[in-house]
């Protein structure tokens, strides 16, 4: 049985390791111009999705794949659930919905318990928190992560990645620590912060450590609303080009966010202003 052109594509680069892409094509009778050109085609249609979804998961972070595939078919995009699963594997995101607890298998990794229900935080640098959001490129994906000050809102470092490991979220929270120190520390559950990279430098700091619950979204809420900040006042109204690009504008964001932008829950002050007007406040955790 001959194959079409389609299956013969979707050979090349699973036949062996040590056969070039040129070799595979002219084995399969593929040409490499047109190969090549329908990965990028490809490549370009999976970062567009990879923007609606991103959009509709930070309107409805409750949604699975299943949802947001129907949602992008009101939008004149039919998508499968099964494409959609896969495009939010790679952008990092999950739906958030209540799961049953289990203990982390990843070795070297350990989950900590929440410590924020019902804690007055009254101060800078009583609470700081964490997170990793997805950053869409012209040409590819990005990752950033933000070290924040609960009280605030001030954003005391930030990192952007072209991968999901966790050495961007270490060198974040160094960088942080270079600047001060908060008393708990708050993330999800995610690998990059239950590493035994991460974690260790809270204990070297004596940092108390806590975690979100598994599907809780409100447990680290002040992050999903800096999210829905930076990603409506920043990324959608700008295509970066490439990494680079997104750093510069990013950067000159995070300036404008924490000396400029004024904020209705802080009384109409700025992080800054408020951060370091309120870091001398005696420290009572019970």
């Amino acid at each position: 049985m001959s194959l079409g052109f389609s299956e013969r594509k979707a050979l090349i680069n699973n036949l062996a390791v040590n056969i070039s892409i040129s070799r595979q094509c002219e084995l399969l009778g593929v040409s490499r111009s047109t190969y090549y050109y329908e990965s990028v085609k490809d490549y370009e249609e999976d970062n567009s999705l990879k923007r609606k979804i991103d959009e509709i998961y930070l309107k409805h972070p409750f949604y699975g794949s299943r949802r947001i595939s129907d949602n992008l078919k009101t939008h004149g995009s039919n998508t499968g659930r099964y494409k959609v699963r896969r495009l939010m594997r790679e952008m990092g995101i999950e739906a958030i919905y209540p799961q049953k607890r289990v203990n982390c298998k990843t070795e070297g990794h350990k989950v900590y318990p929440y410590l924020l229900n019902n804690l007055d935080i009254y101060r800078s640098d009583l609470v700081w928190c964490s997170d990793i959001s997805y950053i869409p490129l012209k040409n590819g994906t990005a990752y950033l992560t933000v070290v924040m000050d609960w009280y605030s809102r001030y954003i005391v470092s930030w990192e952007l990645s072209m991968s999901q490991d966790s050495s961007f979220c270490s060198t974040a929270l160094k960088t942080a620590l270079s600047k001060g120190k908060p008393v708990i520390f708050n993330t999800d559950q995610g690998s990059q912060y239950t590493s035994k990279d991460f974690t260790g430098i809270l204990k070297d700091n004596a940092i108390w450590i806590s975690m979100s619950g598994k599907g809780r979204a409100f447990d680290n809420i002040m992050i999903e609303r800096l999210w829905r900040t930076v990603k409506y006042e920043e990324v959608y109204l700008t295509e970066y080009k490439n990494y680079f690009a997104a750093y510069d504008a990013l950067d000159k964001y995070f300036e404008y966010y924490n000396n400029e932008r004024r904020h209705s829950s802080l009384s109409k002050r700025t992080p800054r202003e408020v951060y370091f007007s309120n870091r001398n406040k005696k420290i009572d955790v019970a």
